[in-house]
């Protein structure tokens, strides 16, 4: 089959490999359609936990189960499936344990033709999303919905701000923020993803490259009962400025490093910091049933070819997508 192979940092090829076998409680999936995120360019430049050479990166992923190992019934061969990306949770529903792993690293990942994983992993497809739709869930979806809901405990009417809206994980966050009948606002250094952003339904945006802005924000509409960010950084303490007393302040990243935290203003205002990352098993079942009852569609900024891999990384490394960067298997 072929795949995406990084042989070292920064050189990704599409090569052939030997097809996945199913161990015993496996399945192997001919995939239809995967979907990058920040955490594959990491890997590809090096920048993460635990590297290893080669490896197939991919933590996102849709298809049909083509065979079983021991002890899976037969009958999941030709059921369309989506694959949760986090493996080995524990016990706790609080936070993740000591055997967790994102499917991507070090378990060969989705951009293949093919993957076999434990058939715990699996959910059905939701059967009113596309294969690109279908493979830009997992990830952004099953983070989005712990921090929007496991942990910030988003109630209708609340006002919510979402930092860096246009990745998947901002989107998805704004997706169920609004489905659950709250008022959503966003940030972004670019007026047109606030533009698309709004046409989504947000009903406002900030940029947050402009002095000023959480001033104005606190004056219209106001100071926010949930903040959404992954950024981190020294932007940090504006998004700390522009949350209510007694708000949350929920963080599934520090894409811009370590955030110098205002200590004053959070005992003060009694503002709770609530970091998260990824979900539990609990958490992946109530996204599904969320995204299936309100007929959610992920947003798809572009999708390529398996041949056109390389084009996709650089998408994303430049941060030029609205929205997930699918790879399409086949032709």
């Amino acid at each position: 089959m072929r795949a995406v192979q990084l042989s070292a940092v920064n050189q990704l090829n599409v090569v052939d490999v030997p097809e996945p076998q199913p161990a015993p409680g496996e399945i192997v999936i001919d995939v239809r359609a995967a979907a990058l995120n920040h955490r594959d360019v990491w890997i590809k430049a090096g920048q993460y936990a635990g590297l290893k050479w080669p490896c197939i990166p991919g933590s996102d992923g849709a298809g049909v189960v083509s065979a079983v190992g021991e002890g899976v019934g037969a009958d999941w061969r030709g059921r369309e499936v989506i694959v949760n990306p986090s493996f080995g949770w524990g016990e706790r529903e609080e936070a993740q344990g000591a055997e967790f792993q994102i499917l991507g690293l070090p378990r060969d990942g989705t951009l293949a033709e093919k993957i076999a994983v434990p058939v715990a992993q699996v959910s059905a497809k939701p059967p009113h999303l596309t294969w690109e739709e279908a493979a830009a869930l997992p990830l952004a979806g099953l983070t989005a919905y712990r921090a929007v809901f496991s942990r910030a405990k988003l109630k209708a009417g609340e006002r919510v701000l979402i930092s860096g809206i246009g990745g998947g994980v901002a989107l998805g966050a704004m997706q169920f923020a609004l489905a659950a009948r709250a008022q959503v606002w966003v940030t972004s250094s670019s007026a047109d993803k606030i533009a698309r952003a709004v046409q989504l339904g947000a009903r406002g945006g900030f940029d947050y490259t402009q002095a000023g802005w959480a001033a104005e924000a606190g004056k219209n509409p106001g100071l926010f009962d949930v903040v959404v960010d992954s950024a981190g950084g020294e932007g940090f303490e504006r998004l700390v400025d522009v949350t209510m007393a007694g708000g949350r302040v929920v963080f599934y990243g520090a894409t811009r490093g370590n955030a110098p935290l205002p200590g004053r203003k959070i005992f003060w205002r009694q503002i709770s910091l609530l970091g998260t990352t990824m979900g539990s098993p609990q958490d992946w079942e109530a996204m599904t049933t969320f995204v299936n009852a309100h007929k959610l569609r992920p947003v798809v900024s572009e999708a390529f070819t398996l041949d056109r891999a390389a084009e996709a990384f650089a998408l994303m490394e430049r941060g030029g997508q609205f929205g997930k960067i699918v790879v399409k298997m086949g032709s």
